[in-house]
């Protein structure tokens, strides 16, 4: 029988995982070296914030595109630019990052927290619906882990109710629902440039929408209040400076080229996994895609186990193999801080995802065939050890 490292025995993978961000590219360093030597520095004196935004929203489908300082702010501007204003309530997913409620806080408009779907863990029309009122202004559908949401549903019950839709895209990068990129099905959606990120530039956002009237309303919010063309002094609206930077942009742009192949190697991996999980015994899954996705960015590919464990062992052990997993997102509802701010909803299948989800990050979805083979050889040893399901 074979010894687990965590007794002292020889780890499934000593290799390292591939960094993330990855080295940079000939098209980045010259973009950035050329960005440096003009002295063009800011969004508003370069050509490079522009160009980003418009090629960025070509990619996913989009007539518009606004950049700015990174994806939490871009929630906040594309909320306030669909008319959230402070008292009105928001619908986001139970299983979700901090900066889903905090800014919708920060409009003064109160995060209202659903469920999500106990399955492929996003939010889905019948778990919203029993999350609105009167006072409900616009719901926000998280593209979670690069997985499209199953929008059809929300968007038929969005219009039902005359509710805006602000798709969360920050892990969806090149994602598309039913053979169109994620961001432009509802009345806009957000992107997130943080480190982690498909694409990535340390920081950074993006906001797409097909409305004219948002777009502008959202570019003046990042433009301290002016208009496009305007005057430098004109203020025609309260803004802020929300700007991203040409250094950020000239990291950006020459990823576009990149990205589908690099799309591809991570669904390729999560597909391997699938694959040798689904042929062993051991009580472990990759979570399912939504119904309706044409490409998942795969951010994120969460391992779901389908009998209670030990996280707490298990995650120690697959780390001593050399597989190292996060335990995921908390249930939203029940952070400390947003229980006096925000309304939510029972949350089980939430709360279900904390207690049986692992994460294994974007970094380790590049290490190809391999990887994915040492991830599947790593789960079979610790999921079949007594010890990761206390009774058994």
């Amino acid at each position: 029988m074979t010894t687990l490292a965590i007794d002292g025995g020889e780890p499934v993978r000593r290799a390292p995982w591939p960094s993330w961000p990855p080295p940079t590219s000939d098209a980045q360093r010259t973009l950035l070296a050329e960005v440096v030597d003009s002295g063009r520095w800011g969004a508003t004196s370069g050509p490079l914030c522009e160009r980003l935004a418009a090629e960025f929203a070509e990619r996913h489908g989009a007539r518009h595109g606004i950049v700015l300082t990174n994806g939490t702010l871009a929630l906040f501007v594309a909320l306030r630019a669909a008319g959230v204003r402070p008292g009105d309530e928001v619908v986001v997913p139970a299983y979700t990052f901090v900066a889903c409620a905090t800014a919708v806080l920060l409009l003064g408009a109160v995060p209202v927290v659903a469920d999500v779907d106990a399955v492929h863990l996003h939010l889905t029309a019948d778990t919203v619906r029993p999350a609105l009122t009167a006072r409900t202004r616009a719901v926000m559908p998280v593209h979670l882990a690069g997985s499209p949401a199953p929008l059809t549903d929300l968007l038929a019950l969005a219009a039902e109710h005359g509710l805006a839709v602000v798709e969360d895209s920050a892990q969806a990068h090149g994602a598309s629902y039913r053979g169109r990129p994620v961001g432009a099905h509802g009345t806009a959606g957000t992107f997130s440039f943080q480190s982690s990120k498909a694409m990535t530039a340390g920081e950074g956002g993006l906001i797409v929408t097909d409305d004219d009237d948002l777009a502008a309303c959202a570019w003046s919010a990042c433009n301290v209040g002016r208009v496009r063309d305007g005057a430098w002094y004109h203020h025609a609206d309260v803004g802020w400076n929300l700007r991203m930077t040409e250094l950020q942009a000239a990291l950006l742009l020459p990823w576009l080229d990149r990205l589908d192949d690099e799309v591809a190697a991570r669904d390729a991996f999560a597909r391997r996994v699938a694959d040798g999980l689904a042929a062993t015994d051991r009580p472990v899954e990759v979570v399912p895609q939504p119904p309706g996705t044409t490409a998942d960015s795969r951010h994120l590919l969460m391992l779901r186990a389908t009998t209670p464990v030990d996280r707490d062992w298990v995650s120690r052990a697959l780390a001593a193999e050399g597989v190292p997993v996060d335990d995921g997102y908390p249930p939203l509802g029940g952070l400390e801080p947003l229980r006096a701010r925000a309304r939510a909803l029972p949350a089980p299948g939430a709360e279900a995802a904390a207690a049986s989800v692992f994460w294994l990050r974007q970094p380790q979805l590049m290490a190809g065939p391999d990887g994915a083979d040492d991830v599947v050889a790593a789960a079979r040893r610790v999921f079949g050890d007594d010890r990761a399901v206390p009774g058994r």
